[in-house]
């Protein structure tokens, strides 16, 4: 029975460690994931500012930044996506869980906890499954107010409120949470 009990014992002690090294593991390739997501949207919207302007600059937040999370998602098989407390595009507004990350992100920042260093991590249980749940703030950088200001150029205004008259994704100023990645990657 003594061993019976130790080997139990020591089979709880390596899962349980094994668990810690693997929430590491993951939340290291949930911020890789990230910085590649963050770095390809910026330097894609940089690029179509330069070449085509603000307005032409929309479709990188609206087309290509969820074509980028579709293929990564794909290819890694979780779910990976950005949200806010101010959505533009409803299909991005958060769920219970981030939404609740997120106003937690902005107490921190409150408190003076820089943005750029924010990040959650929890494992969760969904719909009967564990999952890993992963968020980033995005901070409200210069290039942002372009589209996200309290007052923006009235042509881009009225493309933006063409394609989101439910737009909440303004009055930000440099420095806020713009909003967060979100990943989630089944256990």
């Amino acid at each position: 029975m003594k061993f019976k009990s130790l080997v139990i014992i020591v089979s709880v002690l390596v899962l349980a460690a094994c668990a810690t090294v693997n929430t590491e593991e993951r939340t290291n390739a949930s911020r890789a994931t990230v910085k590649q997501m963050a770095t390809k949207m910026q330097g894609t919207m940089k690029q179509v500012m330069m070449s085509g302007g603000p307005i032409k600059a929309i479709d990188v937040c609206r087309v290509k930044a969820p074509k980028m999370a579709a293929m990564i998602s794909k290819e890694k098989g979780w779910d990976i996506g950005r949200t806010s407390l101010k959505t533009r595009n409803p299909a991005n507004k958060p769920d219970a869980w981030e939404l609740a990350v997120l106003q937690d992100f902005e107490k921190r920042k409150q408190k003076g906890e820089g943005i750029t260093k924010m990040e959650h991590t929890e494992v969760v249980t969904e719909a009967g499954n564990k999952t890993f749940r992963y968020m980033k703030a995005i901070p409200t950088a210069a290039p942002c107010m372009t589209c996200h200001a309290s007052k923006i150029d009235k042509k881009l205004e009225a493309r933006i409120n063409k394609l989101y008259p439910g737009d909440k994704a303004r009055g930000f100023s440099v420095g806020d949470i713009r909003g967060a990645f979100t990943i989630k990657q089944p256990l």
